[in-house]
């Protein structure tokens, strides 16, 4: 290596399905890949989160006979192992743990802290690098808990935010009651529904609650901002989630799930044609990108499939990494993954088709 040059970065990309992982191994030129895998045959992977710090591989795994569990890969998805204390609810707990559905590191000041999002709907916490975890009850005791209510997919916190800033400072997302933000590291939570409106208000009359997150994103460049794809539109917010103001105008559909923003605060999302038919509009795969949460969406195609191509794409199931220009990854319903080097201009197909992609996850090393 010539004097100076810094090493290659590695990506590799976590594919959760609903039958394994699998790994796409890759550099910053993004330009060949090599896939490894099935790991985890036969189980569900909800969520997935490479370690950067320790070279780990967290994935929240579902299966018949063991339920949902997280576990974890120390040899890039070779050998896994469980953990010493899953997230798990109290036996008085009147709530049920379904899935364990996103997990993210904490802020990089608490070294071995981790969180993970579940259905039905709590976060929690683990201080000891993921061995052993407990529930941040202040969220679950909240005073609107009670009249949380699901939506068709359940009643899932699925979207943790750290705040870059602040260690103490975290967004969630749940499905259908909101958004929350704890400013004391998850002791106390302020409900942060301001201007979003409820998009089935015979479904669920109380005024303070149906308001049907599908993903939440922060934005990179502007402290205390982020984006939401909402079922009923993008939304963003400026001021920590205090209020939200709706961005999506001139879209044709304001239903999708999955999200992505880049280094450069770019936006991507993949609207579907509604709630009650899930895929994409006229089995034509299209990605919209907002550049800098300007009022104007470019409809990005090429190298998109755009004919009899009826799939749609998850909420996790979108990615992106932090290099310039942006690369994009996207996973389908059908089992392909799609990816841009360029923001999302030009896309290609990576070899191979999968079980129902439900994560797609970059991890830079």
């Amino acid at each position: 290596m010539p004097a100076g040059k810094a090493p290659a970065r590695k990506l590799t990309l976590l594919v959760g399905t609903v039958k394994g992982v699998f790994l796409y191994h890759g550099d910053e030129r993004r330009a060949d890949w090599r896939l490894a895998g099935p790991h985890l045959g036969g189980w569900e992977i909800f969520a997935l989160c490479g370690d950067v710090r320790r070279g780990r591989i967290l994935a929240g795994t579902g299966h018949f006979m063991h339920g949902p569990t997280i576990r974890i890969s120390e040899d890039d998805g070779a050998t896994w192992h469980g953990v010493k204390r899953d997230p798990k609810f109290a036996k008085s707990a009147k709530a049920e743990l379904k899935h364990i559905w996103q997990i993210v590191p904490g802020h990089p000041a608490e070294p071995g802290t981790w969180y993970a999002g579940v259905d039905d709907a709590a976060l929690f916490v683990s201080r000891d690098d993921g061995d052993t975890w407990t529930e941040l009850k202040g969220l679950t005791r909240h005073p609107t808990r009670p009249r949380w209510m699901p939506g068709f997919g359940g009643l899932c916190l699925h979207s943790i935010v750290v705040d870059p800033a602040n260690a103490r400072r975290l967004w969630v997302g749940i499905s259908a009651v909101g958004v929350f933000r704890t400013e004391d590291g998850g002791e106390s939570w302020t409900l942060c529904n301001r201007n979003l409106p409820n998009p089935a208000p015979d479904f669920i009359k109380d005024p303070e609650m149906g308001r049907c997150v599908h993903k939440l994103v922060l934005d990179p460049l502007r402290p205390g901002a982020l984006a939401m794809q909402y079922h009923g539109g993008v939304f963003v917010s400026d001021d920590g989630a205090d209020s939200w103001t709706r961005i999506s105008a001139g879209m044709p559909h304001d239903f999708g799930f999955p999200m992505a923003a880049t280094a450069r605060g770019d936006l991507f999302v993949v609207p579907l044609l509604a709630d009650t038919n899930r895929v994409v509009p006229d089995g034509a795969l299209k990605v919209w990108r907002n550049r800098a949460r300007g009022r104007a969406w470019r409809v990005l195609t090429k190298g998109l499939p755009q004919k009899e191509h009826f799939v749609g794409v998850l909420r996790d199931a979108m990615a992106a990494d932090t290099l310039t220009p942006g690369g994009i990854y996207m996973g389908t319903t059908g089992g392909e993954l799609f990816y841009s080097r360029d923001d999302g201009d030009t896309w290609a197909r990576l070899p191979g088709s999968f079980p129902r992609i439900t994560s797609v996850k970059v991890w830079e090393r």
